[in-house]
């Protein structure tokens, strides 16, 4: 074939990249993965090996996710402005935050971060969970 690979009808194409595959040993891949990148399709595999792995030692849980549940009414500005601090939100933002409670404050936390910020936030007059 002397042609370009710019050149090449769509029948031609699909001609070559099946052939392509089948020397190379690629598997058929739905067009949809590669939106999410060759490293997403990847990494889904080992997940979820590391899951089965982990179902054992279930009761070993070492990250949280951490849960504003209620506050004390008279300790509501303290409680804001720990929450500005740990979340980076803005002062109105934070104050919106503190009034919905309960509401969900931050995922996947290590275990010794979420405790600091349950005690930090205890002492202040607020309540949170550690699910």
């Amino acid at each position: 074939m002397s042609l370009t690979y710019s050149q090449l009808t769509l029948l031609e194409t699909a001609d070559l990249v099946s052939s392509l595959k089948t020397r190379l040993n690629l598997p058929d891949v739905p067009i949809g993965a590669f939106a999410a990148g060759p490293a997403g399709g990847a990494a889904a595999a080992p997940v979820v090996e590391e899951v089965e792995e982990e179902a054992p030692a279930a009761a070993e849980k070492s990250v949280f996710t951490l849960k504003l549940t209620a506050f004390d009414a008279a300790s509501k500005p303290k409680v804001i402005k720990e929450i500005k601090n740990l979340l980076g939100l803005s002062l109105v933002d934070s104050k919106k935050f503190v009034e919905s409670a309960p509401k969900m404050m931050k995922e996947n936390v290590p275990k010794e971060e979420a405790e600091k910020i349950i005690e930090t936030l205890k002492a202040l007059g607020g309540t949170v969970t550690m699910e």
